[in-house]
């Protein structure tokens, strides 16, 4: 058991470690339907839909709309992004001095909460873009910094060696909430073109398809389980005792990170895996972003069928982030990655590749359903090569940062992250308005998928420290 003191030094209830890993785990399965449901199955794709049809309403061609809603959608997660990247070290490096971690993930917390239902405001028939994006990101940006501050308990939660078992577990556990979650949208709300779920039930409630009510019920949904499932993490997770005479001191913590800043050329290893990183997490992110937008638009799907393809994506990503964990645990997190790499760089490829007439520019027969059953295919192998890299850069992490200054470490790593994040979709904004071509627009995830595997050229197995 492990016995944990307030900020008095108190002792409080004891709390057994099996608990404090579960309650961990926790955190996962609760954030992770902004993933699953908001940025890439239900939300994206409504937005870029509705984006579309208000600006076909204003007398913008078909293609030429569809090919601005996913540009438009690429700016907010731009500008999102570059939020997360500024500040996310500070808090870190301001945590880290303090002690104390907690407190900031309740308030990101309840910036998750109310941005998530924030998006149930944006019906069709007033459709704002600005206030769209402007809630969704405020949900993304709460999602991101939370995962910055629950990211730096992982060395606590076991020895070295164990810590990519964890972290797989987590995040397989973490897809199941996902996965489950997505089929409860798909049964019981979102309406196909019959106005029925994939069920054959009318939408929950009474919620009218005709004013997008079945697809905004996603914000509520998101938030409502984000709020009840991060019950465990906060009575089970706690913060350990604080440093002697530590406060929330800005300007130490600024000290503190620019100190780690500058000291980063003598640490190769984990200034290379930063910026490895940095770009395959980022092609990884652009991938979930778009993956429905580009369905939708390219291949003409609808937000059921982008769903039903979430759900596949999902249910491989669960598993293969637990056989990603074990295969953490054998061979270490440096083959994982490496291998989830190339399997991403040959899936970015297949999707560029595809149209709804064509395979790599080789005509199809009228009608042919290759072009859908490889779209599917591909979202099984970036369900699973993502599960297992995501888990296992986290844990590459903990081997890579200083273990006295881990907050600050997941929040260069979440900055690594974000630095090229809003890179991806400005990329893909601007290749898709300089083409018009949605197609053609999403072909930067390549290069920089490419680049993340160069860059780990250099980075240590088990980093500067080891």
């Amino acid at each position: 058991m492990l016995p944990v003191r307030n900020a008095k030094g108190q002792h409080m209830a004891e709390i057994s470690l099996k608990k404090r890993i579960w309650g961990w785990f926790f955190f996962d399965w609760a954030s992770q339907p902004y993933n699953t449901l908001m940025l890439t199955f239900i939300f994206g794709p409504y937005f870029g839909q509705t984006a579309a049809e208000a600006l076909m309403a204003g007398g913008m061609e078909e293609s030429a709309a569809r090919a601005e809603a996913q540009a438009l959608w690429g700016y907010g997660l731009t500008l999102a992004g570059l939020i997360i990247a500024v500040l996310a070290p500070i808090l870190g490096g301001v945590a880290d001095s303090s002690g104390r971690r907690m407190p900031w993930v309740w308030l990101f917390s309840a910036f998750y909460v109310i941005g998530a239902w924030g998006t149930w405001y944006t019906a069709p028939q007033d459709f704002s873009v600005t206030w769209a994006l402007v809630f969704f990101g405020m949900g993304l940006i709460g999602m991101e910094f939370a995962t910055i501050f629950t990211n730096s308990y992982l060395p606590s939660l076991g020895p070295r060696q164990e810590l990519g078992r964890i972290s797989g577990s987590g995040w397989g556990f973490g897809y199941i909430g996902g996965v489950l979650a997505l089929a409860i949208m798909l049964v019981f709300f979102v309406a196909g073109d019959d106005g029925r779920t994939i069920a054959g039930l009318e939408p929950a409630f009474g919620l009218d398809p005709a004013r997008g009510e079945d697809s905004r019920a996603v914000g509520p949904l998101t938030a409502i389980w984000f709020a009840v499932f991060m019950v465990p993490f906060f009575l089970w997770v706690r913060d350990g005792p604080p440093p002697a005479g530590a406060h929330y001191r800005v300007a130490q913590g600024l000290r503190d990170l620019w100190r780690t800043i500058r000291g980063l050329p003598q640490h190769p290893s984990l200034l290379a895996y930063l910026g490895s990183s940095m770009f395959y997490r980022d092609a990884l992110n652009g991938m979930y972003t778009f993956g429905g937008i580009y369905a939708l638009g390219v291949l003409g799907w609808s937000i059921m069928e982008v769903g039903i393809f979430g759900i596949l994506a999902a249910v491989s990503g669960a598993v293969f982030a637990w056989v990603g964990g074990r295969a953490d645990r054998r061979f270490g997190p440096m083959p994982v990655i490496v291998t989830c790499c190339l399997v991403l760089i040959g899936t970015a490829c297949l999707i560029v590749g595809l149209s709804p007439g064509a395979v790599f520019g080789v005509p199809l027969a009228e009608g042919s359903a290759l072009p859908d059953q490889l779209f599917y295919l591909a979202g099984l192998l970036i369900g699973a090569a993502g599960g297992a890299v995501q888990s296992s850069s986290r844990n590459m992490m903990t081997r890579q940062a200083n273990q006295e200054r881990m907050t600050e470490g997941f929040g260069l790593y979440a900055l690594s992250g974000k630095a090229t994040t809003f890179l991806a979709p400005w990329l893909i904004a601007v290749t898709t308005d300089l083409t018009g071509d949605q197609r053609l627009g999403v072909s930067p995830l390549i290069g920089l998928f490419c680049l993340g595997l160069i860059l780990l050229i250099w980075v240590k197995p088990e980093g500067d420290h080891g």
